[in-house]
């Protein structure tokens, strides 16, 4: 990671934020979770993007990924069946539990709902309260620090607890 961040195009990321996929690319790699030795087309979410799935799985779910934008970077974690971490989430950090209950990525009700349902729909309860977001645009932290990865990491072994070997 640190020599494909040192590639021209990547001169516009802050150093910062580069301080950050760094240090967010070792503790996924310690979880075991890698990028595939690439960063690729941010399509429509930014410049470019990093891609976490499960190392060594021929499957490739998508478990986090980082969007490397023009002016930030923004974490995105890739998280089912949130009501069975509710009480995690509801003890969280102001920061952690803001991407669950905040208004960002609240579902609409857009044109994908068949017979009210909808298949990019997220609904889970948080504090006795009914959330729907729409997961195209969930569980983004925007401006991630490397001061707060700790967080971002249990959150992420919350959902995805290491099994012992």
């Amino acid at each position: 990671m640190h020599d494909l961040l040192q590639e021209g195009r990547f001169d516009f990321i802050a150093n910062h934020d580069k301080g950050f996929i760094l240090a967010f690319n070792d503790a996924m790699t310690n979880l075991g979770y890698d990028f595939d030795g690439r960063i690729g087309s941010g399509f429509c979410w930014g410049k470019y993007m990093i891609i976490y799935t499960k190392s060594g799985v021929k499957s490739k779910k998508v478990f986090a990924r980082i969007y490397i934008r023009d002016e930030s970077i923004v974490l995105r974690l890739f998280f089912s069946a949130v009501d069975k971490h509710r009480e995690y989430i509801e003890i969280a950090p102001a920061h952690i539990k803001e991407v669950f209950v905040g208004d960002h990525g609240n579902c609409q009700h857009c044109h994908n709902d068949k017979d009210g349902f909808c298949r990019f729909r997220k609904t889970y309860t948080i504090d006795d309260r009914l959330i729907e977001k729409c997961n195209g645009i969930t569980f983004e932290f925007h401006h991630p620090s490397i001061q707060r990865l700790p967080d971002y990491i249990a959150l992420f072994t919350e959902f995805y607890p290491q099994r012992r070997k």
